[in-house]
């Protein structure tokens, strides 16, 4: 379990367990609250008592259990009204597709959804279903529109589900919502006052009209780094390549597209900066001349191209730092190669390296997780697998830690 148990203390969870087969792994969820000191509140759906009955809960969080809209209110007050109040956090887990539709469509049929439609405060869900399920369009959809309204989500995983499939749909263990629930609930504003550029995404560098040399980055890091930072008080200038996300509320964005818009967006601002986080990937090597002209297959014929490199953005970045600023970058390695990225760190003049083996499973391209280890001069932290906005703030932690080295 997570050590910062300070962060709950004294918080009031409300959990909502809907009727999915996970429902089971709430019941260690409200263990694992209570011995961090918060106090629970359960709210079940009918199809959840199915699984686990609301005794279980009762007697783990030693509250009652909410299942009934109608149901007598406690003292006087009007029990879905008094929940959503009283909440420092609502936690969904598991989340069913059926839930996570009605949330996200503002339905309230029942005392969970009743509640979460009038709660101020913020909302974890935690989904859990089908991979078929969880992949559909209409579920896809119905997660960005949660995500668009501010709530928060943790996993899925991946692996063996209880119908028998193997991919995503998993639910997070409690251990990870714990930490999820920990980090939305983290006391804000520790980068009040700073300015921190973060870069994210791939470059493209022409090879004709048509076709360009790019890599698999998703930018998912770099824009959990930035929503993030964000959240903690910081003004964000993203500097972001060609993805498919959306800009973080808040953020300045700068889009670029070449490795040498990445270079000269970096090393104009960088100077003005108090922290840089290099989370993009830039292409190594682009055409020596681009064709302006679509490039045609011809029958039996090969073809070569002449590479150059691409200029060094973090390399020219570190040369020009500042005694008080801070220089993260990223290694995603296919090993988990310490002595290569500590050369990495000591080239660029980075003050901390963040190596990742993207051949590891959850930790690779276009996904939701990662597993980093964060290579300092002094200390490595291996971090488990968590998700990219966790490890974000696990990573700005440690940034926080060298800033207060640097005075």
């Amino acid at each position: 379990m997570s050590s910062k148990v300070s962060t709950l203390k004294g918080k009031t969870i409300v959990l909502g367990v809907t009727g999915g087969i996970a429902a089971y792994k709430a019941c260690e969820l409200v263990s694992r609250l209570k011995k961090a000191q918060a106090q629970v509140h359960v709210i079940m759906t009918r199809n959840a008592c199915e699984f686990v009955q609301p005794l279980t809960f009762q007697t783990l969080s030693g509250n009652p259990v909410a299942t009934d809209t109608f149901a007598n209110p406690q003292f006087w007050e009007v029990e879905h009204i008094a929940l959503a109040q009283k909440a420092d956090l609502f936690v969904v887990a598991p989340a069913t597709a059926n839930v996570i539709a009605k949330l996200a469509h503002g339905l309230a049929d029942d005392m969970l959804t009743t509640t979460i439609l009038a709660t101020k405060a913020p909302v974890l869900i935690a989904p859990a279903m089908n991979t078929q399920m969880y992949r559909a369009e209409p579920t896809q959809r119905n997660l960005d529109a949660l995500l668009a309204r501010g709530m928060k989500t943790v996993g899925p995983g991946g692996g063996l589900l209880a119908c028998g499939d193997v991919g995503a749909g998993r639910m997070s263990e409690p251990v990870e919502i714990v930490d999820a629930i920990e980090q939305v609930l983290a006391p804000q504003g520790d980068y009040a006052g700073l300015k921190v550029l973060v870069t994210a995404g791939p470059t493209r560098e022409p090879l004709d009209p048509v076709r360009y040399l790019s890599n698999r980055s998703s930018g998912r890091m770099g824009y959990a780094v930035a929503e993030a930072l964000l959240a903690r008080g910081a003004q964000v200038t993203l500097v972001t390549g060609p993805v498919s996300l959306p800009v973080p509320e808040g953020a300045q964005a700068v889009d670029i597209t070449t490795t040498q818009d990445l270079y000269e967006a970096v090393t104009t601002r960088a100077p003005d900066m108090d922290v840089l986080i290099q989370a993009a990937a830039p292409a190594d090597f682009t055409a020596e001349q681009a064709s302006e002209e679509k490039i045609t297959k011809q029958p039996g014929q090969g073809l070569t191209m002449y590479l150059r490199q691409t200029p060094d953005v973090a390399k020219a970045a570190g040369e020009h730092k500042q005694p008080h600023q801070v220089f993260v970058g990223f290694a995603a390695e296919t090993s988990r190669d310490l002595q290569k990225a500590r050369r990495k760190m000591d080239s660029k003049n980075l003050d901390l390296i963040c190596l990742n083996d993207v051949t590891e499973p959850g930790a690779g391209f276009d996904v939701e997780t990662n597993i980093l280890t964060l290579v300092t001069p002094n200390a490595v932290t291996a971090l488990p697998k968590m998700s990219k906005r966790q490890a974000a703030d696990r990573l700005l932690d440690e940034v926080l830690k060298i800033r207060r080295g640097k005075g």
